[in-house]
Parts: C-alpha cells; structure tokens; sequence
C-alpha cells in the first residue's frame, strides 16, 4: 500500500498539473449548472452524485497516471477480453434508456453504469498497440484490417448488445482520428467511405423507426411541421439555448430551466441550459475550457517522440472532440439526437469518472513522453514481431 501510494503521489508531482486544473475548473462549471438545472427537484441527489463521481474521477487520473503505457500496449488480449466482458454485462443487468438498452443497473449500485464510456478508454489502448505493432508498415493490409477487426468486433458487440447507434459511433471517430494522425495511406480511407456506401442501405433497413426520423428530420422540413413529435425537443432546446441572449437570465432563474420544461436539461440538453441562463457568454465560456482540455492533449501528444504514447494522446483528444461535436449540434438543431453527454458538464457518474481515467493516461505521457531506461525489457510478442 506504502508503495502504491508513493507512486501515486509521483505520478501527481510528474503528472500534468495544468490538464488536471483545466478538467477541475470544468467540472466545478458544470456542476454549478447541474445545481441550477435541477433546483427545482428541491434535492441534491445529482450534484451530491456528480461531486462524489469528480472525487473518485480525480483519483482514477492519478492512478491511471501512474501506469506506463508499455503496460497497456503488452496487454492487448486482456483490453479486448476485458471490453467483451464488461458489455456482456448488459445481457443479464441490462436497463433501457430513452429507447437504448446501453446501461447497466447493478444491485447496491446507486448509479447506472454506461459501459460503452468505459470501453472507449481500453479501445484507445487498443488501437494503439496495435497501431505501435505495425507502425513500420501502418497502411500495410495486415495492419489496417487488424485495426479494421478490432473495431469492428466492439463496434458490432456494443451495436447488438445495446442497440445505440450514437454512442457506438465514438468507437469508429476514434478509429478514423488515430489512423489519419498514425499515417495510415489516404487510399485507405477512400477504400472505406466507398465500403460504407455499399453498407449503408442495409444498416438504413435495420435501424429502429425513432432512428430514422432523428436522421431523417435534419433533412425533410415535410416531417413534423408543427413541431410536436419528433422534432419537440430540438424545439425546446432551441427555445432555451436562444432564449437567454448574450449574458443570460441568469443561474437558478432560466424559464425553462426552473420549471422543469427542458427534457434532459441536466444531461444531453445541458448546452442549452447553459444558453439560457448563461447566454452566449457561458456558452463560448464552456466551449473554451473544453477547446483548452483538447488542445492540452495534442499538445502533450505532439511533445512525445514516442509513437504509441503520441496516439494514446490523440485518441483521448479524438474522444473529446466527437462528444462535442456531437451534443453540441444536437442542442443547436443541426445533428440528431443520440444522447452523448457534454465532457465535465453533463450530469453522469460513469461519464464524469471514465473522462478522468482517459486523461489519466495523457497525464501518465506528459510524465513519461518517451520510453525510460528502467522500463522493462521483455515485450510481448506482437510488439517484437517487426
């Protein structure tokens, strides 16, 4: 115990103090909002939840911070079984949400478990062990369909066992990311938009109805004129994220947000509370924080000279980058709504707690950017075989 709580503390000193503070300071932002966005419950539940979730998150940065990436990148098999696993559990303990069954409900646990935000972290290691392996020949066949496999086996896995389309969509951004930046040979990706057309028919015929319309609505002005079916909470959303001007109507006084009117004002649709009672102000405010978190880990990532440590760090930015774009288009009207979380302000203890642990390892490479001499010798034998 003496030992681990010394390498912690090491990895604290080494790590990187100025990440750290930056998901600090958003993370007390959005709990402040998250406070506002659900006075008017009268109950502390989910601040109590989300500022216990930062407690154990910041812990779970300092841990991850103290193990070396040559850990994770020897133990690919055990990443892949681990994932298997960890989404098998939503067989038996399975609970569906907003028409997705992607959360897990485990006994005594107070909280629902998001298993496909802790998956995200293990596929990023993932990606770049094997990534690492074939970095002398990265656009070779062997090498792209070893990563195409990859993502495929966790994209399908996830697909079939939860039936969200949205979240399983940040494993193939954090594919494309790591590829392009890893030097994988433009042909490739043309290879893929060509296989994805060829797919895209039969993958259409095989969604549910309600995500159809999430799509189809963001093309077809015909679909829902009057704005009570499918298009009711971008509506709502709109309504509030408009609603508050330049400075806002202030915290604890947004109209909707006080009398409860926004669905998910808390999670999905906390970007719009931010509008409404921060005004444009809060959000540019909060788009900044999270622009600073992202240009961090590139920064750290670019300051590495080691490969596999380098993709680490852009695919935990990769990660960043699609929950914005993906819940802020959502609240703005122009993407469909598949439920992704806003990082360090949406409310959610798996969300709040998985985003620590990825940037724990970005920390680990700010503290370690190339690989040490003390390091072990013995690699396993996919990194050897070059």
């Amino acid at each position: 115990m003496r030992e681990f709580l010394h390498k912690i503390g090491h990895a604290i000193r080494k790590g990187d103090w100025v990440l750290l503070l930056l998901c600090i300071i958003t993370t007390a932002f959005g709990c402040l909002v998250i406070a506002s966005a659900t006075s008017y419950l009268e109950s502390f539940r989910y601040i109590g939840m989300q500022l216990v979730a930062a407690c154990i998150g910041i812990l779970f940065f300092a841990i991850m911070a103290t193990v070396d990436a040559e850990f994770w990148l020897e133990h690919r098999l055990v990443l892949v079984i681990f994932n298997i696993l960890i989404l098998a559990l939503l067989i038996p303990f399975g609970e569906e949400i907003g028409g997705n069954r992607s959360w897990v409900k485990l006994p005594g646990v107070p909280f629902n478990i998001q298993v496909a935000e802790i998956c995200k972290i293990s596929y990023i290691l993932i990606m770049a062990s094997v990534m690492n392996a074939h970095k002398e020949r990265i656009s070779s066949i062997r090498s792209v369909f070893t990563m195409a496999f990859h993502l495929g086996l966790l994209f399908v896995t996830s697909f079939i066992l939860s039936g969200d389309l949205g979240v399983c969509s940040i494993f193939i951004f954090i594919f494309v990311i790591m590829a392009f930046v890893g030097g994988v040979n433009y042909l490739w990706f043309a290879v893929a938009g060509g296989g994805i057309a060829l797919v895209f028919p039969v993958v259409w015929a095989n969604l549910d109805d309600y995500q159809r319309l999430r799509i189809e609505v963001l093309f077809n002005p015909a679909l829902d004129p009057s704005g009570t079916g499918v298009r009711w909470h971008t509506n709502l959303s709109l309504k509030s994220l408009t609603g508050g001007g330049m400075t806002g109507q202030g915290l604890f006084s947004g109209h909707r947000t006080q009398n409860g009117i926004l669905t998910g004002q808390h999670t999905d649709f906390i970007f719009s509370t931010i509008g409404e009672e921060l005004g444009y102000v809060g959000c540019i405010a909060v788009l900044l924080l999270l622009a600073c978190i992202i240009a961090r880990c590139i920064w750290v990532g670019l300051r590495s000279q080691d490969y596999a440590r380098r993709m680490i760090c852009f695919g935990a930015a990769a990660a960043l980058i699609f929950q914005l774009l993906i819940n802020v288009s959502m609240c703005t009207g122009v993407g469909p709504v598949i439920g992704l979380t806003l990082p360090f302000i949406s409310y959610g203890a798996t969300s709040i707690v998985t985003l620590y642990a990825m940037l724990g390892l970005v920390s680990g490479v700010y503290a370690r950017p190339t690989a040490t001499s003390h390091e072990r010798y013995i690699r396993a034998p996919f990194l050897s075989n070059r």
